[in-house]
């Protein structure tokens, strides 16, 4: 049975999104709009994706700045009923980029908050954090979840699992793209390394009941509910895309020296070796019933996948690394 939510209307409260112009962004502002939020302030230092997301609702309010330095966009937090924490550094190869996107930006919203507040806190953690990976985005992500734990503010903190939808510059978005471009698509070992994909749009849905219902205070794991291997991921981004492209393995090792070889002529990699690593880490999540808890109904993985590949706006619109 659902749990019956105690709603609060927060459409007319300004709410600030800090790294809001990334995939969970992007995806939550489009969904905010929709259900008639108006008073929302996007901050981002990437140029061109909050571009993107000034074109599409020129009403709202954007700011580009960089969170990892105090400044003018600290003053934003005044009168804000909520803010929604979704700056990530996800992908790099030196770890001073994940310290600072991931732990220094969040140390000065934090600061932001205790000045300005109260105000409802949502804090977009990661799946990683009860990683078997060891590496810069699960060390960066756990230390970043620590510090906002510390900070004694009432707090939701959710981990989503491996997201894709709309706006996905990286991980499924990205593997679409190359699969376009290539006559084959390799793919490390056998490909059977078990992923539990969360729809972004699923995703958001919870962010709003988040929003609505203070009494959802804790930490949540927010994994997908469907279970596959990423070699059946490849095979669905296939699928929905309608591409004919046979799909190669490659001995892991050979994988992990491309991959290599790559980042020395790529400063910013799509995927990195760290990453590959924690492709192959032998993770499962826990599942809990997040559609019960934040009622929100779970879109199907190959809906999710038609939507993500096959809407005629939104999958036409590619973000900036």
């Amino acid at each position: 049975m659902r749990k019956q939510l105690t709603k609060i209307d927060m459409r007319s409260f300004k709410i600030v999104l800090p790294g809001g112009a990334g995939l969970v962004g992007q995806n939550l502002v489009a969904r905010l709009v929709a259900a008639g939020y108006s008073n929302l302030v996007v901050i981002d230092k990437h140029t061109r994706n909050l571009s993107i997301l000034r074109s599409l609702y020129p009403e709202l309010t954007f700011i580009e700045a960089d969170l990892a330095v105090s400044g003018p966009w600290m003053e934003s937090f005044k009168g804000a009923g909520a803010v929604v924490t979704l700056q990530a550094q996800i992908g790099g190869v030196k770890f001073a980029e994940f310290e600072r996107n991931n732990i220094i930006s969040t140390l000065l919203i934090l600061d932001a908050i205790r000045k300005n507040g109260p105000m409802r806190l949502i804090h977009i953690s990661s799946s990683v954090v009860n990683s078997a990976a060891d590496d810069f985005y699960t060390r960066s992500k756990t230390l970043q979840e620590q510090d906002v734990i510390a900070s004694g503010l009432l707090v939701t903190i959710l981990r989503p699992t491996l997201m894709f939808g709309w706006f996905d510059r990286k991980h499924l978005g990205w593997l679409s793209r190359f699969m376009k471009k290539v006559p084959f698509f390799p793919v490390p070992g056998n490909g059977r390394y078990m992923r539990q994909p969360l729809y972004v749009g699923d995703f958001c849905g919870i962010i709003m009941s988040s929003l609505h219902n203070d009494e959802l205070l804790g930490t949540f794991n927010i994994s997908g509910l469907e279970k596959m291997d990423y070699i059946d991921i490849v095979r669905s981004i296939r699928s929905a895309n309608n591409l004919h492209r046979p799909i190669v393995q490659i001995p892991y090792w050979l994988f992990y020296g491309l991959l290599a070889a790559w980042a020395l002529f790529d400063k910013c990699p799509p995927f990195t070796t760290q990453q590959l690593a924690a492709l192959v880490a032998p993770d499962e999540f826990e599942v809990i019933d997040w559609p019960g808890l934040f009622c929100v109904r779970p879109t199907p993985l190959q809906d999710a996948f038609e939507e993500t590949f096959n809407d005629p706006i939104y999958s036409k619109i590619v973000l900036d690394f």
